[in-house]
């Protein structure tokens, strides 16, 4: 008890000695990350087969990290299988040398953790009532808040520079991404958006543009897509890209997603620094996103794209 309020007291990671997920190529290493911002919670970090310290290495930041490496410890039983595909693109060199950092998730907090902090902020009582009723109705939420600005201080402020001392990777923006998917999705625009010179690009996959369960009346939508306009990064310094099924909770995203789509035409991106796919068919689950992850790791670590990107 004494070790680890010291450990929490100084917000020092430690090794947690839990069951590592199995992977295919390659190797995790966990850190349990004490943090001044969030509740504390494991990194699940996938080094490449062959990692060296003699090298230097992208990082690629990913929400929900329980769920990327492993489906028989996953709650549905399904994996975003990263280290396979992410293995074979290295193996056939067409993206960079590079590192998953996972951050799992506080089952109970992840809402708040990942709900946009400043978009809601911008809405009437009335309209954040709404929305949190909305989240209560659908029992994810009693007494909703979101805390995104703490967890993007949590990755930014105090995992970041722990990633950075510990492997050998590069520091800079143009090798340093952010990815996930649903709320996660939603999380990894926030990210950039908050922390444009920190981030040089970020997947948003499946994104939960509703942050709640239902279109209907519900204000939070528009008010991310104008906080989205106002503080969209700079074209030449990033790279974005967007991708929905349309079955399941894909369902409700396409039509977001188009309006999302003329905000980055009107900020100037090019098919160079932005891509948004749209998969008929395909619905929101690990196993759908795991068929399609090489086309956010090939577009955002593309190995001429990281060397030419943001010169």
């Amino acid at each position: 008890m004494i070790i680890r309020l010291i450990f929490s007291l100084f917000l020092i990671p430690f090794i947690s000695w839990g069951q590592l997920p199995k992977v295919s190529s390659g190797k995790v290493e966990r850190i349990n990350f004490a943090s001044q911002y969030v509740s504390p919670r494991n990194v699940d970090v996938w080094l490449p087969e062959g990692y060296s310290p003699n090298k230097k290495y992208s990082v690629l930041y990913m929400h929900d990290g329980q769920m990327l490496y492993d489906p028989e410890m996953t709650w549905n039983h399904q994996a975003w299988d990263v280290d396979d595909t992410m293995a074979k693109l290295i193996k056939e060199k067409t993206v960079q040398n590079v590192i998953v950092v996972g951050i799992w998730n506080d089952q109970k907090l992840r809402h708040s953790d990942y709900f946009p902090q400043k978009p809601f902020e911008t809405l009437t009582q009335a309209q954040k009532d709404t929305v949190r009723r909305q989240l209560r109705t659908a029992g994810r939420a009693e007494n909703f808040n979101p805390n995104s600005d703490n967890y993007l201080k949590f990755l930014v402020k105090e995992l970041k520079p722990y990633i950075d001392k510990k492997y050998a990777v590069h520091k800079d923006r143009k090798h340093t991404f952010v990815a996930g998917s649903s709320m996660g999705g939603l999380i990894s625009l926030y990210a950039i958006c908050e922390y444009p010179d920190i981030f040089g690009g970020a997947a948003c996959i499946s994104t939960h543009w509703p942050g709640t369960f239902t279109l209907k009346n519900n204000p939070f939508p528009e008010a991310m897509l104008t906080y989205f306009e106002n503080n969209i990064p700079g074209s030449r310094n990033h790279l974005l890209y967007f991708d929905t099924g349309d079955q399941t909770l894909d369902a409700m995203y396409p039509v977001i997603q188009k309006k999302a789509d003329q905000i980055m035409q009107k900020a100037g991106y090019s098919d160079q620094q932005w891509k948004t796919l749209y998969f008929p068919g395909e619905d929101h689950s690990e196993k759908a996103w795991s068929k399609r992850l090489y086309q956010p790791l090939q577009f955002l670590l593309a190995a001429q794209k990281i060397n030419n990107h943001q010169k």
